[in-house]
């Protein structure tokens, strides 16, 4: 297991929140919680208009009038060859083959669940594709006048001509509704999943996304990301955004998915797990996130550098990318950038800082704790119970959600994961995935 004594023990405890964690899923007997084997496929390109298409043989009438996914695709063995159709080179829903060659077409994570009074708990556990923990993440290089990014995934175009090397970060996500969201229940993920999203066949540009009264006006958004079909006057076309009143009225009805996110890169070392939600994009909760940007937009320079009396250097170069935990986490190995600390061509500096102290808000109600270990990455989701903010899902003993997943790894994000059908998460209650109530 790669280290992590500058997060574990007290600090991550602290981050966590001490009486939950202490309590909670550390003292767990997780070998006596049943577990749910989820098989989660590459979906390529797919997406709500493919699924409505020709392109979605034989079934897009089906699709189309709100039949579930499952009505067709009924059986482990099926989700198993739909990835692996995808990645071969020879599909439709894969144009950028040759950018996953070698990418498994699926993967299977172990889920199970638990609760009590206070909190739900969500543990996964999978096998990896790289042979290091996945906590890699792009950074700002000093080129020896000025600091540019570098790094991306790899489906990027960057990427694709080799300009720059393929560098991002695990995570783990899980999509919830109560049950107010109409067609998730039956399609899941694809009800929020547009042709005109990041790495889609329709992306449009940013000066389109800039011209947007909801996108580039309201939102001041530079791309279009996951929205519900809700959220627009015609589900089909990103640019129909509802009024800003409309979209209120949506969120204040429950009609939004809960999305929350661990990222080994992001939000792991700090015992966090990002609380967003779905709906005219994918936003981030009230409050402020585990992670923020770490360059100061006026200098353009970065705002913290590594202490290199715990780090070990004040930067890291492009050859520690696989081999160093390289997270800037302030109060633990982050202080202010100096300018003047002899920068040299190749310093590279990460492009977030991490804060549990000055994450707070709707933004900080989720905590994880993620372990890596002989190329398996295992996650446990800390939940509240009976959140009352309005970007929230209120999750309770005896409800039952329906819940979809995601795992990203190998250098991807974006469209570039695996995903898992709907399944139904219950706390106490009947459900494909039944949570077990603690003592």
């Amino acid at each position: 297991m790669q280290s992590k004594t500058l997060f574990i023990g007290a600090s991550l405890l602290a981050a966590a929140g001490c009486a939950t964690v202490a309590t909670g899923p550390q003292a767990i007997d997780w070998t006596k919680v049943p577990a749910t084997r989820v098989a989660m496929f590459y979906p390529g390109q797919s997406s709500y208009q493919w699924l409505r298409s020709a392109g979605h043989k034989g079934a897009a009438k089906e699709t189309q009038r709100g039949d579930a996914c499952t009505s067709c695709h009924d059986d482990s063995e099926e989700e198993q060859t739909q990835g692996g159709k995808i990645i071969s080179g020879k599909h439709p829903l894969e144009p950028q083959a040759a950018a996953v060659k070698g990418k498994a077409g699926h993967i299977e994570v172990k889920v199970q669940a638990a609760y009590d009074a206070k909190n739900a708990y969500l543990r996964f556990e999978w096998k990896t594709a790289q042979k290091h923990p996945g906590n890699d993440y792009p950074g700002y290089r000093f080129d020896g006048k000025e600091w540019k990014p570098y790094g991306h995934m790899r489906l990027t175009p960057n990427v694709l001509a080799g300009k720059t090397p393929a560098i991002y970060e695990n995570r783990m996500s899980i999509m919830l509704d109560d049950g107010k969201v109409p067609g998730f229940a039956n399609q899941g993920c694809w009800q929020t999943c547009h042709d005109s999203e990041r790495d889609m066949p329709k992306a449009p540009t940013k000066d389109e996304v800039a011209a947007n009264p909801l996108l580039g006006g309201v939102l001041k958004k530079s791309d279009v990301r996951k929205y519900l079909p809700a959220s627009r006057n015609d589900a089909n076309d990103w640019r129909s955004g509802k009024s800003v009143e409309e979209i209120a009225r949506l969120k204040a009805d429950g009609q939004f998915l809960e999305l929350m996110q661990w990222r080994a890169h992001r939000t792991d070392k700090i015992g966090a797990a990002d609380d967003g939600y779905v709906l005219e994009y994918r936003n981030f909760d009230q409050g402020v996130n585990p992670f923020t940007s770490n360059l100061d937009g006026k200098t353009k320079q970065p705002k913290f550098m590594f202490d290199a009396a715990k780090f070990g250097s004040k930067a890291m170069v492009a050859g520690d990318y696989g081999k160093k935990e390289m997270v800037l986490v302030k109060g633990m190995n982050a202080v202010p950038f100096d300018p003047n600390a002899g920068w040299k061509e190749g310093d590279i500096l990460p492009q977030y800082v991490l804060s549990a102290e000055d994450s707070k808000g709707s933004a900080a109600d989720n905590k994880a704790i993620g372990s890596w270990k002989d190329g398996v990455q295992t996650v446990v989701f800390i939940r509240p119970l009976g959140l009352a903010n309005a970007d929230d899902k209120a999750l309770k003993a005896g409800g039952v959600y329906h819940v979809g997943f995601a795992v990203h790894d190998d250098n991807m994000t974006g469209r570039g994961h695996y995903v898992s059908y709907v399944r139904t998460l219950g706390l106490g209650a009947k459900a494909d995935i039944q949570a077990v109530k603690l003592d």
